[in-house]
């Protein structure tokens, strides 16, 4: 009986240290998250421009791929961007997920963008966008791939 007892313990012991899995709550506060940092990311690109916005919100060690190309970190993000204008940039999640452990998400919908070039000629370009998010350690959400 002794032993029967002891295994027990040992039993609850080994899934209580598994943990338990997130709730449905948590998971959809931490979507909520996201979409409200994609919904501020999208108002400061309107308000302050693409080059501020997409600095402010990439993670240090954030991707992005434009035109077949990789471009690594916050330094070569600012490069890219240093100097485009925009018309207009909107985008809006469609759909929104995150890791059980809470530390990833992505997302992915619809974009509308409009850019004018240095000689004043526009270009209006729609397409499906796909971002991963990550938590830092002050508990923001940062784009690591856009």
């Amino acid at each position: 009986m002794e032993k029967s007892i002891g295994l027990l313990l040992l039993l609850l012991c080994l899934l209580t240290a598994c943990g338990s899995p997130r709730s449905n709550e948590t998971s959809e506060q931490w979507k909520r998250e996201i979409r409200e940092t994609e919904q501020a990311f999208a108002k400061l690109a309107l308000a302050a421009g693409i080059e501020k916005a997409f600095l402010t919100y990439a993670a240090e060690e954030a991707v992005l791929m434009r035109n077949d190309s990789l471009i690594l970190g916050k330094p070569q993000i600012a490069k890219h961007y240093k100097g485009q204008t925009s018309k207009g940039l909107s985008w809006s999640p469609e759909f929104i997920e995150v890791s059980a452990s809470g530390d990833l998400g992505y997302t992915y919908g619809y974009y509308h963008f409009i850019s004018v070039d240095s000689t004043g000629h526009t270009t209006d370009q729609k397409g499906v966008f796909h971002t991963v998010w990550k938590r830092q350690e002050d508990g923001t959400w940062r784009f690591v791939w856009d």
